[in-house]
């Protein structure tokens, strides 16, 4: 079966990166979008199995945690496991407090913890 990841963020190169890791390792489709805006919109209309947010979104450099703000706080898109993407410690810590996953950096793309983190998530 094949699952849908939503990556939030990154730029052409890293999103690269991380389609190309996820697609290696599961088999899935992976969705793109910039901000809150078009993230909150993708998982409303598609069946979305996992969010990768970047901590500093591409086009505005705003803070990838206040999608996962926006993630959890609404009843429609709240239960979709979300991860973010980073290699600081700190901010994975407050992310996991907003009530992410414990997510990954892009230095760790290809780390056997990472793709069991993602694994877990996606349920496969």
């Amino acid at each position: 079966m094949t699952r849908k990841v939503l990556d939030v963020g990154n730029c052409g190169p890293d999103f690269s990166s991380i389609k190309r890791m996820l697609t290696q390792h599961f088999d899935v489709e992976v969705l793109q979008a910039h901000g809150a805006d078009d993230a909150l919109s993708t998982v409303k209309q598609h069946p979305i199995d996992l969010v990768l947010v970047n901590r500093k979104l591409d086009r505005d450099y705003s803070d990838g945690t206040d999608v996962i703000k926006q993630l959890k706080a609404d009843p429609e898109t709240q239960s979709v496991p979300v991860m973010l993407v980073t290699n600081y410690e700190e901010h994975q810590a407050a992310a996991i407090e907003l009530g992410a996953l414990m997510g990954f950096g892009k230095l760790s793309l290809q780390e056997p913890d990472t793709i069991d983190r993602v694994r877990t998530a996606l349920g496969a």
